[in-house]
């Protein structure tokens, strides 16, 4: 790894980072063409010192990456799923599905403060599987690859919440929630032309920090072959189809700093069951508050007490992670949603990566594993 100048602040609460951060993460929505400038704008913080501080936090490895982000739901089919692996076999899936599934996007150990329905799936991972292919067929694949006794395919019926924003939700109150339910996002598939895909390539891809500058589309049309005008024109229609997320600087919330600085400790999965018929209404409820950073309606099955709305929050403090689901749970009691069961599995040994979402890649690794015609 490239260390930054030294006399340039890394750690990601130094005061400017933390204010460049607060915006970075997830702030800036859709496609921008002149996303730093963007950054600078909102922090209050020059762009001069946006670029700088950006590029020196990419290489020190406090911010993993930055880029473009998808609604990769949208493009691809995908799933959280659950992984019943023997005991010692687990870090060895672990392994497998971090280094060499392309299509396994976050692939997290998971346990329970106690023995409850489901504690027994410890390997939790994001799967995509590119149009055309089927995710019941990879989940197959990759059990007899890893050795698993049993998978749970949880596709999203809805996203109520889908942000980073760790630096901003540091010091969030337990119960601190918008002030409106948070709107379902519908999970429906799009099609894209060859150019779209062209142009969505270049979009995607990961910024080196020699490409944090002013205007950084230019050199990504290029690479697409298309003017600069054709490459925004086609960025705001993927923008306006839900195809294109935010852009983003992601921090790594999971490994110390080279300072030893964490941005969290603790990375909580909440699981509520809710009756059937109310999964908006709950989704909703509980996707206003503030320390979330996923909210999803997920039907999880009879594993996992028929579990159907998830949320994601990180912290350094368990107590606290505690008490804001105490929040929540206490919020949903006030709007008059029974909730039958509900769990907190705690997030161990982690990596996060991009999910793959190619087609071509995909048939690549079929031949790879020896699934052709899968």
């Amino acid at each position: 790894m490239t260390l930054p100048n030294e006399t340039i602040p890394v750690e990601h609460n130094d005061p400017v980072n933390a204010r460049i951060l607060a915006i970075s993460e997830d702030k800036i929505a859709g496609f921008v063409l002149e996303p730093f400038a963007e950054i600078a704008a909102r922090s209050g913080v020059p762009v001069g010192t946006v670029l700088e501080r950006i590029a020196a936090m990419l290489r020190a490895g406090t911010v993993r990456r930055v880029r473009q982000t998808l609604l990769a739901t949208n493009l691809a089919s995908g799933a959280l799923v659950a992984w019943k692996v023997p005991a010692e076999k687990l870090e060895a899936a672990f392994d497998y599905m971090s280094q060499r599934d392309p299509f396994s996007g976050h692939v997290v150990l998971r346990s329970t403060d106690a023995v409850t329905p489901g504690s027994e799936y410890k390997l939790w991972t994001t799967l995509k599987v590119p149009d055309g292919f089927s995710l019941q067929r990879h989940g197959e694949i990759l059990t007899r690859l890893v050795g698993a006794e049993h998978f749970r395919l949880m596709p999203a019926e809805g996203i109520f919440t889908l942000g980073v924003g760790h630096v901003r939700r540091k010091n969030v109150e337990p119960g601190t929630r918008a002030p409106a339910p948070a709107t379902m996002i519908v999970v429906q598939p799009a099609r894209l032309t060859e150019k779209e895909w062209t142009v969505l390539t270049a979009l995607k891809r990961e910024f080196a920090p020699n490409e944090i500058k002013p205007s950084p589309w230019i050199a990504r049309a290029a690479e697409a072959g298309v003017s600069l005008e054709e490459f925004e024109a086609v960025a705001q229609d993927l923008t306006r189809r839900k195809i294109i997320g935010r852009f983003s600087t992601f921090l790594e919330h999971v490994k110390p700093s080279l300072g030893g600085v964490r941005v969290t400790r603790f990375n909580a999965l909440f699981h509520w069951a809710v009756p059937p018929g109310r999964e908006l209404e709950a989704g909703g409820e509980v996707g206003r508050h503030d320390i979330l950073t996923h909210c999803y309606w997920r039907n999880a099955g009879p594993e996992f007490r028929d579990v159907n709305i998830m949320a994601v929050a990180h912290g350094t403090d368990k107590t606290r992670l505690l008490e804001h689901k105490a929040a929540i749970d206490r919020h949903l009691e006030a709007c008059g949603i029974p909730v039958s069961y509900t769990n907190v599995f705690w997030g161990g040994r982690s990596e996060i990566k991009p999910s793959e979402i190619a087609p071509q890649i995909y048939r690549r690794w079929l031949a790879e594993v020896g699934a052709n015609g899968a």
